[in-house]
């Protein structure tokens, strides 16, 4: 299957809509498409562990000081959950901006440690974000994981086997090395992966760096480093990322009011985080709406 033709298909799965932005489930584990129709400005957003197949169009995305742009036919591959601003600057009615979308199973990567070995584990320069041209056989896999969504019997059948499948592909390609430093659970990849979930699980409450470190095993200086290194940002401006978003959220979606969307995520003054929310997102959380244009691709990636 071509690229053109594999855009095709999704094009069509996706059907007939006005909307500018879609993106669908597909019924495949971890499995999502996306269809946005025109260029939009950068969005803040939380990118988890995929893998993101370009197949028309282009998108940037800036994580901390660093900015990716990935075209048709390259892929784009996210080991940690990284807050980033993310826009699409190629799309149109004729030419929408389309993707598949498949997220990372840690435990199926670390499940392969043994056929991939430790050689793997060398890389010191891999980015947790980073974008390539998708090799045949990336892209072999992920058009015919693509295609069980026509035959749910077979799809019964062989999604997990082209899923772990897709996941070998990863760690070998060329932008898969924060994969592979993930496969070993005592690597700094796999003790940062730990502590974001920390922060996520509790970003409520202060956040005591000195005990995040001890608990990764690792000296504040080298935690605060390598934190950065992976996340582009600071454990607390991490924190603060994470309880931002969730008050938009919380606003745009569940029709909290300001002052307890910010008491909800762990602000103490409702001032101080309309300040803080307006530098974020460009705008007062007053004027946040319900915006399904842009909330659909927030819950894909």
């Amino acid at each position: 299957m071509t690229l053109m033709d594999l855009a095709r298909h999704v094009d069509e799965f996706l059907g007939k809509s006005t909307d500018t932005v879609k993106s669908s489930e597909t019924g495949i584990a971890g499995l999502y498409v996306h269809r946005q129709t025109r260029p939009n400005a950068f969005e803040a957003t939380v990118y988890h562990p995929v893998i993101c197949l370009n197949l028309q169009g282009r998108k940037e995305v800036a994580h901390g000081e660093r900015r990716v742009i990935s075209g048709a036919g390259e892929s784009l591959i996210v080991s940690h959950d990284l807050p980033v601003a993310a826009r699409v600057i190629e799309a149109s009615s004729e030419r929408p901006y389309l993707a598949i979308i498949v997220a990372v199973d840690i435990a199926i990567l670390r499940s392969l440690y043994e056929e991939v070995g430790e050689a793997a584990l060398n890389e010191r320069q891999a980015q947790a974000l980073t974008a390539s041209a998708t090799d045949t056989a990336l892209f072999d896999a992920l058009a015919r994981y693509f295609a069980l969504t026509s035959d749910p019997v077979e799809a019964k059948v062989m999604a997990p086997l082209i899923l772990k499948e897709i996941h070998f592909r990863m760690l070998t390609a060329s932008h898969g090395g924060m994969l592979r430093q993930l496969m070993w659970r005592d690597s700094h990849a796999s003790r940062i992966s730990r502590a974001i979930g920390r922060i996520q699980s509790d970003y409520r409450s202060p956040l005591a760096v000195a005990a995040l470190a001890d608990e990764a095993g690792m000296s504040p200086s080298s935690f605060h480093e390598h934190f950065k290194q992976i996340t582009g940002t600071t454990p607390l401006q991490y924190q603060k990322d994470m309880r931002l978003m969730e008050a938009r959220r919380l606003i745009a979606m569940d029709g909290l009011s300001v002052s307890s969307a910010a008491y909800a995520v762990g602000y103490e003054s409702a001032t101080q985080f309309s300040r803080e929310y307006s530098r974020k997102f460009g705008s007062p959380p007053r004027n946040e709406l319900l915006r399904p244009d842009l909330t659909a691709e927030r819950r894909s990636l």
